[in-house]
């Protein structure tokens, strides 16, 4: 059995469409980045954390990740505000950014983990398209303060890489690693 240790409906929406079978533990892991810690590595120990953070029996399989949306080197984490949500668009205007998500799969003792990088190009944004997508409410529990696969699936003109990366759970590298652990749809 795969255990998600997430609470995100996105990660529980995309494990649905592939047709992966599931239960949900939540984790209680504080999302905080530490001081000189590369977005890289920030990512994948959270999703390690999480992947020790919730109970599993030997046979079970866990999975754990974590998402953020990185320019200029600064991560952006989930806005707080309209303000804050309106100022990350501003960042993300007109450019690319990076989508990364660390994945851990934990059984029994052994952890597997990765970071899933995917490239994303936002079109240049007006003031009234900023405002009126912080105004929405849709940018308040998403990294980087958008929502790809909902109103701002308009400004996105180009993903390099694993779209459901930017949603949250890159499902095509989560089946590999859990295959890798000895995971078979057929012990479902």
């Amino acid at each position: 059995m795969v255990v998600l240790a997430s609470q995100s409906p996105r990660r529980k929406e995309i494990l649905r469409m592939a047709g992966i079978p599931f239960v949900v533990r939540v984790p209680g892991v504080e999302e905080v980045r530490r001081s000189g810690e590369s977005p890289h590595a920030y990512v994948e120990r959270l999703a390690r954390e999480k992947a020790l953070a919730v109970e599993a029996s030997p046979d079970e399989f866990v999975v754990a990740a974590d998402t953020t949306v990185v320019v200029d080197n600064d991560v952006l984490e989930k806005p707080e505000s309209e303000a804050a949500a309106a100022g990350m668009l501003v960042r993300l205007s007109g450019r690319q950014h990076v989508v990364l998500t660390g994945v851990c799969i934990r059984r029994g003792d052994r952890l597997l983990t990765g970071v899933e990088s995917t490239l994303v190009t936002f079109r240049q944004l007006t003031e009234a398209d900023i405002q009126a997508y912080a105004a929405s409410g849709e940018p308040f529990d998403k990294a980087g303060g958008y929502a790809i696969q909902g109103l701002a699936s308009k400004y996105i003109t180009r993903v390099d890489g694993c779209f459901f990366n930017v949603v949250g759970l890159p499902i095509a590298r989560v089946y590999e690693m859990l295959l890798a652990s000895g995971y078979s749809l057929a012990l479902g």
